[in-house]
């Protein structure tokens, strides 16, 4: 996935998920902790520096808290001094969706989860080659199944 992949996303639709998980905002309340439902549902940004996987190295797969999905492998996780756990690709082009987000007087790209439309983080073009994509996300919105 490129930079111009993201933009197209965003600006003409994403695709299509593989399933889809909708639950009303008080049943995500019950399955989520307070803080994964601020993060994942209500899109609030966890503190930077201090959160779970900024730091964190080990092998395996970062899942979505709120459904399960796979996200990220940790292969692809690197130490990009953001504060929070960025990424260089997704698992799949169908696992995230991509949304313009124009809050806070800036212009990004807002990251969700595809089957829950749960808010992960945002994506820009400052990361590494080969693809130059910088997924920073939000650790409360991931789940570390080890690998």
């Amino acid at each position: 996935m490129r930079w111009r992949d993201v933009l197209t996303y965003a600006r003409y639709g994403n695709p299509e998920p593989v399933r889809r998980l909708e639950l009303p905002e008080a049943a995500w309340a019950d399955r989520l902790t307070a803080l994964q439902f601020r993060v994942l549902r209500l899109a609030e940004t966890e503190a930077a520096y201090r959160n779970e996987f900024c730091r964190s190295y080990a092998p395996g797969c970062y899942c979505c808290a709120g459904c399960g999905q796979l996200l990220f492998d940790s292969a692809t996780k690197y130490h990009a001094i953001s504060g929070w756990p960025s990424f260089t690709q997704p698992a799949s082009r169908a696992t995230l969706s991509f949304h313009s987000d124009d809050s806070h007087h800036m212009q990004r790209i807002e990251v969700r989860c595809n089957v829950c439309a749960g808010h992960l983080g945002h994506v820009s073009a400052d990361g590494p080659a080969p693809a130059g994509l910088r997924f920073c996300i939000n650790s409360a919105s991931l789940l570390l199944k080890a690998g």
